[in-house]
């Protein structure tokens, strides 16, 4: 941010042209890690959303390489997907550095690596996320962490399926009552819970498929069917275990309705 307000100042005081200032801002958006990677380092300010590092299939050498671009710039990180040997290298690399903390989801497999005192700016948006079973939370604590990180509350109810479908009215009607804006559904299975959800609630819903299931709609397929022939309206649908996805969305949706 610094970096852009001194372009801009040199703008307003004429010590550079518009088209200098726009090759700057150009040169500003990308910072290269060595031969391996091109950071959108801007993408937060560009589109609201955070830059994630997804660690799956990088060696651990090249995801540290980028956690440290990110920090020198944005003063965060986000690593996720990792693998257990990735984890004991990055925390070897970074638990023990003064000014430097480490939050881990171990569920979602997520870690945000940051300055002590950077606090995620707060937009004002409220999301709920919902799981039909619990081998659903470790997709929906991702979504979470994207939401928090993109400045919403998020509030949370797991196990929610309908193979007990009372579970799922009083924890839906505690988050209507404190004014989400939208829900993250997630499901496997069949993936029914979530046109369910979105046909007594009206607020835009997230589907999440969840590669659980077996037989002929296995690994997330018969709950991605599900959700795309859905006849509830407003209910927007994911790719299958795209936590990632639907909390940058769901943030996005709450965020602009709290402006």
């Amino acid at each position: 941010m610094d970096e852009i307000r001194d372009i801009l100042n040199k703008l307003v005081s004429k010590e550079c042209s518009i088209e200098e200032a726009e090759k700057l801002l150009q040169a500003n958006t990308i910072e290269e890690v060595g031969d391996f990677a091109k950071l959108d380092i801007f993408r937060k300010r560009r589109t609201g959303i955070v830059e994630v590092i997804y660690a799956e299939n990088k060696p651990a050498q090249v995801t540290i390489e980028i956690i440290h671009s990110f920090l020198k710039k944005n003063r965060f990180a986000i690593v996720s997907r990792y693998k257990e040997e990735q984890k004991d290298i990055i925390f070897k690399e970074f638990e023990n550095k003064d000014g430097i903390s480490m939050d881990l989801n171990e569920l979602a497999k997520i870690m945000i690596v940051k300055e002590k005192s950077f606090v995620f700016e707060r937009k004002g948006g409220k999301v709920g996320i919902i799981t039909a079973g619990s081998s659903d939370i470790p997709v929906a604590e991702e979504a979470k962490v994207i939401a928090e990180s993109m400045g919403c509350e998020v509030l949370t109810s797991y196990d929610l399926g309908i193979a007990g479908i009372h579970r799922l009215f009083t924890p839906l009607s505690e988050m209507i009552k404190k004014d989400i804006q939208v829900i993250v559904v997630c499901a496997g299975m069949e993936g029914t819970l979530p046109g369910v959800v979105a046909a007594l609630v009206n607020i835009p819903v997230i589907g999440v498929p969840i590669s659980s299931g077996y037989g002929l709609g296995e690994k997330g397929i018969g709950a991605l069917t599900t959700m795309l022939q859905s006849c509830s309206p407003g209910l927007l649908v994911v790719n299958i275990d795209n936590g990632f996805g639907a909390g940058a969305s769901a943030a996005l949706i709450a965020n602009k309705i709290a402006e």
